[in-house]
């Protein structure tokens, strides 16, 4: 653009010099023939005219006379009346003619330039002339070539052109040295960038220059070294945290991210089952997550009593207290057999299978992975997945996650196990293992509501043994506690699961028949007096065998209150005792008596 600039104004400036140059030649022209004619020379202008046109430059000078002159002074020279086309016109419009022409010799500038008369100016051109002011009176023809004009224009602008060409050749090299470092900064900053988004934080930015963009890429290399070395250890934090090494491969960011919110959805897990009231109510929670978290649907939640060596199923397959499914019932009775509770290791069925030969597969290709959850130092529960083939290696990658889960319930778990131990062993007598007064106490308003709700009675068996004190007194009280307990064994044998044997104190015991009415309860209460007086107890110094008295009343036939109930057996027990001892006795209305003190 601006070799073509150059190159326009360059030609506007040689026309405009040429234009100049035959103005100059034609005011020349024009006061040397005046001067002629006052001197009277006029007749010698040929040379004249030959000597301008002998100027460099100038190829032709023509003068021609108008038709005004010639009618005053005569045709003239013959040169003088030839007229052409373009002189035609500037005699008739009185306006100059300018143009270029192109000729052989290269292009030519041509003028013609008319004579016009006025009375301005001394001389006057009126002082000679006859005519008036306006009247063309001739004009000038001039050539003036533009060859070299033009020769010397194209090597100007060929200069300005290399001039500008190498200019810029310069400037982009410049240019070039200046960008390249930035450009090479933001190609790299773009790569590591592209990478740090991915997960990759190891990329890096060579420092080329200790300016603003040097100090980009120092800024950018320290950035990803931070974020490598967090990311690295919150990685090894997280990874301790889930007692396994995280996978190197993959995004990072995500998976560290996923991993802690991983951490947080098993602290706010942790958070929920410490505000339920039982173990049930936890594992059913823990159940949820393998279900809905893992999409695990075959599964097993085992409890462990290490003091019995026993393993309970808690949750099958989401079925709270269902059956074993998916091993040996075997494992139930003798928990040693079960591999994960015995040695306190995970067990992965899927690396190796046949690990376990406890494991029963519902199908053709199912494996399983057994994962213990350590209580005090010992396997208290055990979770099981069962998964087919296709699921294997996906199962295998969330085991550290659900391992997670159960690091959490572990220690919650074991606390509720021990509350409830706590509060078991508060509420049973430690001689005999039953239920003590306090539990009675607890359990009266689901036992009246539940009687209510399936509008069925229960019965109510007060029961003493007779002279216990002289077994004291006698035998010792080492005696007297072995014939307690023996009593207790008898009434647990003669009850069914659903009834409740109560030592209410001392040598008295309180049976709960449920959804039993008064008759059915006093073949019960018969079977137990019998029962008891045929045992026989040994002691150091010989057998001891004893007999109970029983007193037996009905709820809500005797009474609509509990304690009323209890109250009406007691009576019936104290008749029992005062007619004669070793007998039932069921309690009628007869036997109260609203002002006795009993």
């Amino acid at each position: 653009m601006l070799t073509a600039l150059s190159a326009f104004s360059y030609r506007r400036f040689s026309l405009y010099m040429a234009e100049r140059h035959a103005r100059s030649v034609a005011e020349t022209i024009k006061v040397g023939l005046t001067e002629s004619m006052i001197n009277g020379t006029i007749d010698k202008r040929q040379q004249f005219l030959s000597r301008v046109a002998s100027v460099p430059g100038v190829l032709e000078v023509r003068v021609v006379r108008g038709k005004a002159v010639i009618d005053q002074f005569g045709q003239g020279l013959a040169a003088e009346t030839s007229r052409s086309d373009d002189i035609e016109r500037a005699f008739a419009t009185g306006k100059e003619i300018v143009e270029v022409v192109a000729a052989d010799d290269g292009p030519i500038f041509h003028a013609v330039i008319p004579y016009i008369a006025n009375d301005q100016g001394i001389p006057n051109c009126l002082q000679c002339h006859a005519v008036t002011n306006g009247t063309v009176l001739g004009a000038v023809s001039i050539d003036i070539a533009l060859k070299e004009v033009r020769h010397e224009g194209l090597f100007a602008v060929a200069f300005v052109s290399l001039i500008v060409f190498l200019a810029a050749l310069l400037s982009l090299y410049l240019l070039r040295r200046m960008l390249n470092p930035l450009s090479e900064t933001a190609e790299a900053v773009r790569n590591v960038t592209s990478q740090a988004v991915g997960g990759n934080f190891s990329g890096r930015i060579r420092q080329t220059s200790t300016d603003e963009v040097g100090e980009i890429a120092s800024n950018i290399d320290k950035l990803m070294d931070f974020l490598e070395r967090e990311i690295t250890r919150i990685q090894s934090r997280v990874s301790q945290l889930i007692g396994q090494r995280c996978d190197q491969g993959g995004n990072q960011l995500v998976l560290t991210t996923e991993m802690v919110d991983s951490l947080v959805e098993a602290s706010q897990f942790k958070q929920a089952i410490e505000e339920d009231q039982t173990k049930h109510e936890i594992y059913r929670r823990l159940g949820d997550v393998l279900e809905r978290k893992f999409d695990i649907k075959r599964y097993s939640i085992y409890e462990i009593a290490n003091s019995k060596n026993r393993m309970t199923p808690m949750l099958v397959d989401g079925e709270m207290g269902a059956s074993c499914r998916w091993c040996d019932p075997q494992i139930l009775v003798d928990a040693s057999f079960c591999r994960a509770k015995r040695t306190g290791h995970e067990v992965d069925a899927i690396a190796q299978p046949g690990l376990c030969t406890m494991f029963r597969p519902g199908a053709e290709g199912d494996t399983h992975i057994c994962l213990p959850m350590i209580q005090s130092g010992m396997a208290g529960c055990v979770v099981q997945i069962v998964v087919t083939r296709e699921e294997a290696e996906l199962t295998r990658l969330m085991v550290p996650f659900i391992a997670v889960y159960l690091r959490e319930a572990g220690p919650v778990l074991e606390a509720k196990r021990l509350m409830e131990h706590l509060r078991e062993n508060a509420l049973r007598d430690a001689m005999t293992g039953l239920y003590n007064r306090r539990f009675l106490e607890e359990y009266v308003s689901a036992l009246v509501a539940g009687s209510q709700r399936r509008k069925s009675p229960f019965s109510v068996l007060m029961l003493d043994l007779d002279f216990f004190k002289q077994v004291n007194d006698t035998h010792g009280h080492e005696a007297g506690d072995k014939v307690i307990k023996t009593l207790a064994d008898i009434l647990v044998r003669n009850v069914r699961s659903s009834d409740m044997a109560v030592r209410y104190g001392g040598e008295e015991f309180l049976v709960l028949l449920l959804d039993t009415g008064a008759e059915d309860a006093l073949k019960v209460a018969e079977k137990i007096r019998a029962e008891v007086e045929a045992t026989k107890i040994p002691l150091p110094g010989g057998m001891l065998q004893k007999t109970i008295s029983i007193g037996v009343a009905e709820y809500p036939g005797d009474s609509d209150t509990f304690w009323q109930v209890v109250k009406f057996a007691d009576v019936a027990l104290y008749k029992a005792k005062t007619t004669g001892r070793n007998k039932v006795v069921r309690f009628t209305s007869d036997m109260w008596d609203s002002d006795a003190h009993y």
